[in-house]
């Protein structure tokens, strides 16, 4: 706590102005975007990396969550103050950091796909902001972040020679996307049986199953959507600068609309249960990798002369 204090000594409105826009490079929104557009515009083989990372990330960091069940800074020490702004993303336990965790899925994969020195020095630098943004911010410690990195340090270094050559050699995706799936599973036997102690904190805890069945309906519709593609599909993921642009806009407004506007009709035909939410994320996930990619010799065409 007491890097935390330092901090907050320091504290000023541009400074939090920054830190605040900083620390949502790390938020799921940018996390999925970033995974969208490399998957539609970059290479398939690095969408894959990216989402299997985070996915992996995510279960990694929600089991460490729900089984070290540590409160968040303010809560273990009443006197210390964050800064209004990050409250409302800063749910579930504190312990490890979420938002790290997202970094290295993000601008982590990134920076191992890419060959050029000057962007895998900016991606790690992003890294770094965000890490320190969070606890700026005040809503992680030190522990927090330092085991977020060296979880994402290890996956991304792990999983890389798998996806390195995963264009040439397609059949890895079934294996590796049925592993993540399995892993998903075994996460929700868990947090669904284990007898959590009285104590547990109720929200947290259904904080932890609402993240597990989300995965495992972005797993199981990545797992259809590979098929799909191999099968029928053969997207191709070039397209002039402006068909890019447009594919992309287009494209992210639609899933965005499809995460936010499904939830209440599929909460209310299915109960707030998981079902609800694994239904939610394999809806959305099954237009990004399939039928929005339907639309891309359209695009492939666009400002072309």
């Amino acid at each position: 706590m007491e890097l935390l204090y330092a901090l907050e000594d320091i504290r000023n409105p541009v400074l939090d102005a920054i830190m605040s826009a900083i620390t949502q490079l790390g938020g799921e929104v940018v996390y999925m975007g970033i995974a969208v557009v490399a998957f539609w515009c970059v290479s398939k083989g690095l969408g894959y990396y990216i989402l299997t990372t985070g996915f992996a990330g995510t279960i990694i960091n929600q089991f460490l969550k729900i089984s070290c069940r540590v409160d968040r800074p303010w809560v273990r020490d009443p006197d210390f103050t964050i800064v209004e702004s990050a409250r409302a993303e800063a749910t579930g336990y504190s312990f490890p950091s979420g938002h790290t965790q997202n970094a290295f899925a993000s601008f982590g994969c990134i920076g191992m796909w890419s060959r050029r020195t000057r962007w895998r020095a900016v991606c790690v630098v992003v890294i770094v902001l965000i890490a320190f943004s969070r606890m700026y911010l005040g809503v992680h410690t030190p522990a927090d972040v330092g085991v977020s990195i060296l979880a994402g340090t290890v996956l991304t270094l792990v999983l890389w020679p798998l996806f390195r050559d995963i264009e040439r050699h397609p059949g890895r995706m079934y294996a590796v996307l049925g592993a993540t799936i399995a892993l998903t599973l075994a996460y929700l036997f868990y947090v669904e049986l284990w007898p959590f102690p009285a104590d547990t904190d109720a929200e947290n805890l259904a904080s932890a199953v609402e993240n597990g069945y989300k995965l495992l309906g972005a797993g199981a519709a990545m797992l259809v959507a590979f098929w799909l593609d191999q099968r029928y599909i053969h997207f191709d993921t070039r397209a002039p600068l402006a068909g890019q642009v447009l594919k992309c806009v287009l494209g992210l407004a639609i899933v965005m609309a499809i995460r936010v506007l499904l939830k209440a009709p599929l909460y209310a035909l299915l109960g707030e249960t998981g079902a609800a939410d694994a239904a939610r994320y394999f809806i959305m996930v099954i237009f990004a990798a399939s039928i929005w990619p339907l639309t891309f010799k359209f695009f492939a065409h666009v400002g072309r002369k």
